[in-house]
């Protein structure tokens, strides 16, 4: 008896070991780069720069945001340098840090490599990369698109900025190699359909990543743009992401499309001052600066494709402080 327990314990070892080797060595597997070499034109610059800039919001995530400021815009420094945190004390299962994407530290990638690591999630070296980056979004988005935007980042300011490596916790250190997976690209639809158009340029800022509710690790089903996914701050404050669907309860079916585009807009007011925070006050997540710079057609087609959204009930606290103990 001992012996066949000897041998079946030997037995689960190896197996173990065999799935956490090729776990670590065989994935992700998502093929290699492809060969391409993007033909630049100042039409694809300027859709790569409205894109990397507001759309995709590519610069937020790639520097390091000031909390000490209401919606957290960028150190100016820090622009594209990568080095903004998302760690254990939010949340995040280890120490999530954003790379640099400038000239400085992308300038030896070719374009097939960017292109793969931008919608399929891995990186030069074949190392997966945590989905807080949302290459799942981005691998439905228009080829074209990702060209323009990876011509764009070839000609923004080089940062010499190294920030500090990601560090994941075991098992998503293990976890994380299997979720990269081969992009399905779609094409962008004609403006003149509202909806689809709406839907594409949701999809190309992620916003469905932020506003769908997660529960360990995944999108809860049926509660797509519900909103409710927590953003916890270190010093214990939360902020929720706000109820999308056309809910006229807890969502936003009480909106006109005016009132939609407006929200956004008003951070774009050349009365609006970028102001610290008041005492006391929770900040959000969510990069208004950012957004307030897109289109106001764009802005009306995504309004136009959540009012076509499955009302969800779902009432939001979206700003909560620390509990005092």
């Amino acid at each position: 008896m001992k012996k066949f327990l000897l041998v079946l314990v030997s037995v689960i070892v190896l197996a173990i070991v065999a799935v956490i080797t090729y776990v670590t060595t065989a994935l992700p597997n998502v093929g290699e780069p492809e060969n391409i070499t993007i033909d630049v034109t100042p039409q694809m610059l300027e859709r790569g720069k409205y894109l990397v800039e507001t759309v995709s919001g590519c610069i937020d995530c790639h520097s390091v945001r000031d909390y000490t400021k209401w919606a957290g815009p960028i150190k100016e420094e820090t622009r594209g340098g990568g080095g903004e945190k998302w760690t254990e004390e939010m949340g995040l299962p280890g120490n999530v840090i954003s790379r640099n994407i400038t000239p400085f530290a992308i300038g030896d990638w070719t374009d097939g490599e960017l292109f793969r690591a931008i919608t399929s999630g891995v990186s030069k070296d074949g190392s997966a990369l945590f989905p807080i980056m949302p290459y799942h979004s981005f691998g439905k988005a228009d080829k074209e698109d990702i060209y323009s935007i990876i011509a764009y980042l070839r000609t923004i300011e080089p940062n010499k900025s190294v920030p500090q490596k990601t560090e994941l916790n075991f098992p998503m250190s293990l976890i994380v190699n299997l979720i990269p997976q081969k992009a399905e690209f779609g094409k962008k639809p004609s403006e003149s359909n509202k909806v689809e158009h709406g839907k594409y340029i949701a999809t190309l800022a992620a916003c469905a990543d932020c506003h769908t509710p997660m529960e360990k690790g995944e999108y809860i089903e049926g509660m797509e743009f519900a909103g409710g996914m927590e953003f916890p701050y270190p010093n214990g404050d939360i902020n929720r992401s706000a109820n999308l669907t056309p809910d006229k309860k807890t969502g936003i079916g009480n909106f006109s499309e005016e009132q939609f585009v407006s929200k956004f807009k008003s951070y774009a007011d050349s009365n609006y001052v970028i102001r610290n925070l008041d005492a006391g006050e929770v900040n959000t997540m969510m990069p208004w600066l950012v957004y307030r710079n897109m289109k106001e057609d764009d802005l009306k087609a995504i309004y136009s494709y959540l009012m076509t959204l499955k009302p969800v009930k779902n009432e939001i606290k979206l700003f909560e402080k620390k509990k005092e103990s």
